[in-house]
């Protein structure tokens, strides 16, 4: 980013051509074949303007991500929710939840958020053939194992039909810059593109996401803390009496609670300056439920102390 000051006295290449090189090379696939935006909330934005244009309702699993809602709303996107069994952890035939027309549209994030779960293709795949559009959300897909992702990216020459969000701002901590990006047939894209400034992504951050896509000894260090650091605070919370963390795939979990969420969150934040993220915004789960990020083994230690004491008041 220093580097790219110089940058900033000029416009940003209104193509990206070095950013949507670098991302294309990354995932192997053509530089047309790659939108980079302000942000997954931004191509959010699009891919729900994509749905409208196309007079497609939208399939939604719940509970879902709010920015989904977002930017539904902000087209009339019709929204055919289906609810997410929290309970299960074996294979969905996600098809058979929406017995629906062709001509209609999906939108899915995998991992799930706020539940941590992780589709696998087997679940995914029908999708492809059962839904006019196919969105899937892949913005925390990186924090999974390379060799384990299930990711859709490799159906995108087959599938027209398939647009791939992905977010640079989790597994790169960069959530300041704004920057992600939307993998999908180029006909696609470049309508999108007709709709939106001209310039989404700063010089700064088109510099970061380069630089961030070709850090591998970075990407290394992080799949081999993340597992056995989720894992850890997954049984420290588990043996807390009165809550139950939910299996998750990503760089956070999702907790039970016996004791209110809004509760509990005051609680900690008074005596351990610890704050929890209450699920609120989440209809399906309100006072029931919190998310924790996994952090470092010291950071893990006080959030379980906290909650200890928290819950024992």
């Amino acid at each position: 980013m220093t580097e790219a000051l110089g940058q900033l006295r000029h416009y940003p290449d209104p193509a990206y051509g070095d950013l949507r090189h670098a991302l294309a090379d990354y995932h192997q696939l053509p530089t047309d074949w790659v939108l980079p935006g302000n942000g997954a909330a931004e191509l959010l934005t699009w891919a729900a303007r994509d749905l409208a244009e196309a007079g497609t309702d939208c399939h939604l699993l719940t509970p879902a991500f709010g920015d989904y809602g977002r930017a539904l709303a902000a087209f009339d996107v019709v929204v055919r929710p289906q609810s997410l069994s929290l309970e299960g952890t074996g294979n969905l035939d996600l098809a058979a939840s929406w017995p629906g027309p062709q001509a209609t549209g999906i939108l899915i994030n995998n991992p799930h958020n706020p539940t941590g779960r992780l589709f696998t293709l087997a679940e995914l795949e029908p999708l492809l053939e059962q839904f006019a559009t196919v969105i899937v959300d892949e913005a925390f897909m990186d924090f999974v194992l390379p060799d384990q992702q299930p990711s859709l990216i490799g159906h995108l020459d087959r599938y027209p039909n398939l647009v791939v969000l992905r977010s640079l701002t989790k597994f790169y901590t960069l959530p300041g810059l704004r920057i992600g990006y939307a993998l999908g047939h180029p006909d696609r894209l470049r309508r999108w593109q007709r709709w939106r400034d001209p310039w989404p992504v700063n010089a700064l951050a088109a510099a970061a996401a380069i630089a961030a896509v070709s850090d591998t000894a970075f990407q290394q260090r992080t799949w081999g803390w993340l597992p056995p650091a989720r894992e850890a605070l997954f049984r420290g919370l588990q043996a807390v009496p009165g809550l139950s963390p939910l299996p998750g795939a990503a760089n956070y979990l999702l907790v039970k609670t016996a004791t209110p969420a809004p509760l509990l969150q005051e609680r900690l934040l008074r005596s351990h300056q610890v704050l929890i993220r209450d699920c609120l915004s989440f209809a399906e789960l309100g006072a029931n439920y919190f998310r924790v990020a996994v952090r470092t083994e010291a950071e893990n230690d006080l959030l379980l102390t906290a909650l200890r004491q928290g819950i024992a008041v």
